[in-house]
């Protein structure tokens, strides 16, 4: 599964990236509107991580997910 998918259906996402990244406002939210390079920027922003391990926390999120 790709990213397409999140993108796609990003209303639905948005709930699942808020309870696992709780500091991402609606705003935040609203502004991303799926694109990922711009979540991971956010998430850099909010938790102070490097770009290579929000990068890796999307990943590991991403492969949790049920579909």
């Amino acid at each position: 599964m790709d990213w397409d998918r999140v993108e796609g259906n990003w209303k639905q996402f948005k709930g699942k990236i808020k309870e696992q990244w709780g500091k991402l406002t609606d705003d935040d939210l609203d502004q991303i509107a799926g694109k990922r390079d711009q979540l991971e920027g956010k998430i850099q922003e909010r938790y102070g991580l490097e770009k290579d391990r929000a990068r890796q926390d999307i990943d590991d999120w991403f492969g949790r997910q049920t579909w």
